[in-house]
């Protein structure tokens, strides 16, 4: 399947995608409830893993769409970087040619209860994963080679607890006037927006999906500059010049 065709069927690609996501969640929590093992709370979702393979799955299609062989793409095994400031970090996604980093992507999700505790860790995560990252780069740990492009594709949960506004403490400075009032769903999308901003990611990618229109394929895109469709031009566009 060509570039073109892929590209025009993304939207609906996505939507499996999100209904994998929502479906592959609860059957894997409800197979740790019966087995009497559940985790506390919502962890039974997140250490159970696979639910983001239908993303995953969608950037190989998009990747090998350019010509590219899926022999330089890693997915399930072989993941992992050196970095500077740790021995390794193993990412979601690594193409890797001719001894050349060409894109390492990250796709992560998030779903509620723990907005507040989560959001803090995602987001040191993934800013210390692009430091790593680009410090390990400028070492030459990934040799000679052209810029590499970094992705970060994130889902989280709509719902209210997702949608409510969110106070901030201001004991000694004023916080950025785009947090005030802000809720996670906000502040994460102003996150991916300044990832790409400063240069630390190549291109973000921000959907919202909610766990009853979800398991049928429904997201959102709070922004169009995170669109999944403009992060897939990105990648691709990257990806052609090593083809």
């Amino acid at each position: 399947m060509n570039q073109k065709v892929l590209l025009e069927e993304l939207s609906e690609k996505t939507s499996k995608a999100v209904a994998h996501y929502w479906t592959t969640r609860s059957n894997q929590q409800k197979r740790q409830e019966q087995s009497g093992k559940s985790d506390q709370g919502s962890r039974s979702e997140v250490t159970a893993g696979a639910h983001m393979d239908g993303f995953v799955d969608l950037l190989v299609e998009l990747i090998i769409g350019t010509g590219l062989s899926e022999e330089f793409v890693f997915t399930k095994k072989a993941k992992e970087l050196p970095g500077f400031f740790r021995p390794t970090k193993g990412w979601d996604l690594l193409i890797v040619k001719d001894n050349m980093l060409i894109a390492a992507i990250e796709v992560k999700s998030q779903a509620g209860p723990s907005f507040g505790n989560n959001f803090n860790n995602r987001t040191e995560e993934a800013m210390g994963s692009a430091l790593d990252l680009w410090t390990a780069f400028r070492e030459r740990a990934f040799h000679v080679g052209p810029h590499p492009f970094l992705g970060y594709l994130l889902m989280l949960e709509d719902c209210e607890g997702s949608n409510n506004p969110v106070g901030v403490k201001e004991p000694h400075f004023k916080v950025f006037p785009e947090f005030l009032g802000a809720s996670y769903a906000r502040r994460y999308e102003i996150f991916c927006e300044k990832l790409v901003l400063e240069r630390h990611y190549t291109a973000s990618a921000f959907i919202t999906s909610s766990a009853d229109e979800g398991i049928t394929g429904k997201y959102r895109t709070p922004s169009d500059k995170l669109s999944i469709e403009r992060f897939s031009r990105a990648l691709i566009s990257h990806i052609s010049t090593f083809v």
